[in-house]
């Protein structure tokens, strides 16, 4: 699949761009012209993305962070734009799963440590690139989402990943109100049942350890084939991208 949407001249920050969503929304970006800053820890990943988009005649730059860590957040931000120049597109997609397993023996400090990349770092790469973008009256903030959002009792023993979920959509909605009008769109998109390596990683899992139900359910979705590629979720968050239409929470599966 590649996008016929012309992002020629426009500079995008993907974060979890190293595989599965990340590195597709990264390669369709590039495909459309946009030149995209490749953010996540897995740097031999985020080199190997940048090597098929600079073959296809694409630019990107590499740019490994941990955003668990807030100075490493600020940096990138700082660094995609000294690189690129100003962002006109953030896509937020990077997320962990962890902690996994019975509520009242997760380390709140594990905990904690999930929102801070599921939700606070989303948070504070957008405050950072929004205020250019709201400058020179475009940009599009995209969130990844997650039906979990939705129905939040579906994935018992992953509370922090859950509730990250929530209020990442609620972040997403209230922001753009906020900033209606300004030519900037912030919208959050849940991509369905993608087979990724998060869901290789709770199938992997020992399910005495982060609960029967979370890992039978994964291991079946597997089993039954109702996961789809990362290509065809992505397909329809690029035609959503030309959209004028802010706060919203787009699903895979609507119509477009």
């Amino acid at each position: 699949m590649t996008t016929s949407l012309d992002l020629t001249g426009k500079n995008s920050l993907v974060t979890g761009a190293g595989r599965g969503i990340g590195r597709t929304i990264a390669l369709e970006l590039a495909a459309a012209g946009s030149a995209v800053a490749l953010i996540a820890r897995s740097t031999d990943e985020l080199h190997a993305v940048a090597a098929e988009i600079r073959a296809a005649g694409g630019i990107a730059v590499v740019i490994p962070a941990d955003l668990a860590d807030p100075v490493q957040v600020s940096d990138t931000a700082k660094r995609a734009a000294d690189e690129l120049g100003p962002i006109d597109i953030l896509i937020n997609n990077a997320a962990v799963i962890w902690p996994a397993g019975p509520s009242t023996e997760i380390d709140p400090a594990q905990w904690a440590a999930a929102i801070g990349i599921n939700l606070t770092a989303v948070a504070a790469l957008s405050f950072a690139l929004l205020p250019s973008m709201i400058e020179r009256g475009w940009g599009r903030v995209i969130n990844i989402s997650s039906g979990v959002a939705a129905r939040p009792e579906f994935m018992l023993s992953a509370n922090a990943y859950a509730t990250s979920k929530v209020a990442l959509e609620a972040h997403t909605v209230n922001l753009a109100a906020e900033f209606a009008g300004s030519g900037v769109t912030i919208n959050a998109y849940r991509p369905g049942g993608v087979d990724t390596a998060m869901q290789d990683w709770i199938r992997d899992q020992d399910p005495a350890e982060i609960g029967e139900d979370l890992h039978t359910r994964f291991v079946e979705q597997k089993a039954t084939g109702v996961l789809i590629s990362p290509a065809e979720s992505v397909a329809p968050l690029m035609v959503r991208l030309a959209s004028a239409q802010t706060g919203q929470v787009w699903d895979v599966s609507d119509q477009i």
